[in-house]
C-alpha cells in the first residue's frame, strides 16, 4: 500500500469551501467601517517614550519597554557590533548550525542573574512557554493554571499531552480546593502562573503558590515576562521580589519588554533544562535568536547593573500615574506595577476612547474580550523609566478631559 487514508468517524458533512469563514469574518471590518479600528498603527519612528505615527508625535503609553532601553546608546552600539562580528542572522536552529558562543554566554549570565543553575534561550517567549510546557507534561500529568495566564501558556497547555485544570485568578484558596479534588488523579503536577499579569498589572501571590506546591507535591513554574526588569533587586523578577527564588522550580521570561530585544528563556535546575533542550520542539526546530538580539540582552544586563537609577525612575513614574488616575476617579483595578489598566466597560466606548486618545497625541491600547471579560473592556496603559514628567502630565491632562467627555469619571 503506497499511502494511508485516515477515515473520520461520525456522520458525513456537506462539502464546502474551507475559506468561507474568512470571507464572512466581519469583526474587524465592523470596527474599520465605524472608524475606531485601533490595531496595526504604523510607527514611523520612535525615541522610546514618544513615537511618530501618521505623521504626528504621540506619547507612547502602550509599550512594554519598561526600562526604556530600546534607545539606550550602549545597547544600540552593542547590537551594531554583534552584526559586524556575526552577521545579521544564524540561518538555522541552535540544535544544528545556529548555536553562537554569545547564546551560551547569555545563558550563563541569565542563570547567574536569576539565581538558577542553568538557562535555555529560545527565539521568542511564546516559543519558550509552548516548548517547555508541552514537553514536560506527559499523559498522566496535569497543569494547574491561573485563569488569567498569558495566551502563550494556554497554547503550551493545549499542546501538552496531560490535562489542564484552571483555578480562579490569583486565588490561592481556589487553587487549594482544585488540588484537593484533582491532584491524586495524576502522577506529576505543575502549577503555572504569570509573575505580573499582563492586563491587570497585579502581582501573583507567590508565597501562596509556594505553600500549595509544597502541600500538594507540585512543581512551580512562573512566567516572568512582565516581571523581569520590573520586580526585585535590579529587576531580577518575582522570586527576588518575594525572596523566594529558590522555591520556584522553573522561571520563564522574555526579552521583548524590559530587555529591549526579542527572545525568551527557561531557567531552572541543570537536569530539567538539559531535558527541555533536547525535547522542546519549539526550540529544536526554530531558527536561533539573531546575534544583534542576543547582544542587546547582554548589554541590558550590564546597564541594569550599572545604572540603578532606571529602576527608581520606573517606579516613580508608575506610582505617580496610579495615584493620579485614582484621584481622578478612574478604576485601575488591582494594579501594583507599571501596567495600569483603565476600566471603561463597554467595548465600543473603549474603542472610541482609544481613538480619541490617539487623536489627542496619546498612544494607548484597548483590551476587549477574550483578553478581558464581557463588559469589562479596558485601556491598558504602561509606563517607562524614560517617561518625563512633561510626558506624564500631558497624558493625565488628556485622560482628565476625555474621562469627563465620555462620562467615565
Amino acid at each position: 500500500m503506497l499511502f494511508h487514508v485516515t477515515h473520520r468517524k461520525g456522520p458525513p458533512f456537506m462539502s464546502m469551501d474551507l475559506f468561507e469563514k474568512c470571507r464572512t469574518f466581519e469583526d474587524a471590518k465592523f470596527l474599520l467601517n465605524a472608524g475606531v479600528y485601533p490595531f496595526f498603527r504604523p510607527i514611523e519612528s520612535s525615541t522610546g517614550a514618544t513615537v511618530i505615527t501618521h505623521g504626528a508625535r504621540r506619547v507612547m503609553i502602550g509599550s512594554n519597554n519598561y526600562l526604556g532601553l530600546t534607545h539606550h546608546p550602549r545597547v544600540k552600539e552593542a547590537a551594531k557590533k554583534a552584526i559586524d562580528h556575526y552577521g545579521t542572522g544564524c540561518t538555522g536552529s541552535r540544535f544544528l548550525n545556529g548555536n553562537l558562543s554569545s547564546h551560551e554566554e547569555l545563558e550563563e549570565r541569565l542563570a547567574k542573574f536569576l539565581g538558577k543553575e542553568a538557562c535555555l534561550v529560545f527565539s521568542t517567549g511564546f516559543l519558550a512557554n509552548q516548548g517547555a510546557l508541552s514537553c514536560l507534561i506527559g499523559r498522566n500529568d496535569a497543569i494547574f493554571s491561573d485563569r488569567e495566564n498569558h495566551a502563550s501558556i494556554i497554547e503550551g497547555t493545549r499542546l501538552a499531552l496531560g490535562d489542564t485544570i484552571r483555578y480562579a485568578h490569583n486565588d490561592v484558596d481556589s487553587l487549594d480546593r482544585v488540588l484537593d479534588e484533582k491532584r491524586s488523579q495524576y502522577e506529576g503536577a505543575l502549577i503555572v502562573a504569570d509573575g505580573v499579569f499582563s492586563m491587570s498589572g497585579d502581582i501573583v501571590d507567590l508565597p501562596g503558590l509556594v505553600r500549595m506546591a509544597s502541600k500538594h507535591n507540585c512543581k512551580l513554574y512562573i512566567d516572568d515576562a512582565h516581571s523581569l526588569g520590573v520586580l526585585g533587586e535590579r529587576g531580577r523578577g518575582t522570586g527576588a521580589h518575594f525572596k523566594l527564588t529558590d522555591e520556584i522550580d522553573l522561571i520563564m521570561g522574555t526579552f521583548s519588554k524590559s530587555f529591549a530585544s526579542i527572545g525568551g528563556f527557561i531557567a531552572g535546575d541543570t537536569d530539567t533544562i538539559h531535558y527541555i533542550k533536547h525535547k522542546a520542539r519549539t526550540f529544536m526546530f526554530s531558527a536561533a535568536m539573531p546575534p544583534a538580539a542576543v547582544a542587546t540582552v547582554l548589554e541590558c544586563l550590564n546597564v541594569a547593573q550599572d545604572e540603578p537609577e532606571i529602576f527608581v525612575n520606573l517606579w516613580k513614574n508608575a506610582r505617580k500615574m496610579k495615584r493620579e488616575f485614582t484621584a481622578m476617579g478612574y478604576n485601575t483595578m488591582n494594579s501594583q506595577t507599571p501596567i495600569i489598566p483603565v476600566m471603561i466597560g463597554d467595548e465600543m466606548k473603549t474603542f472610541a476612547f482609544t481613538k480619541a486618545l490617539y487623536e489627542s497625541g496619546v498612544f494607548a491600547t484597548p483590551v476587549v474580550k477574550p483578553a478581558a471579560p464581557e463588559g469589562q473592556a479596558l485601556i491598558r496603559t504602561s509606563y517607562m523609566a524614560t517617561h518625563t514628567d512633561q510626558d506624564l502630565d500631558y497624558v493625565l491632562e488628556v485622560f482628565r478631559k476625555l474621562g469627563k467627555a465620555f462620562e467615565v469619571i
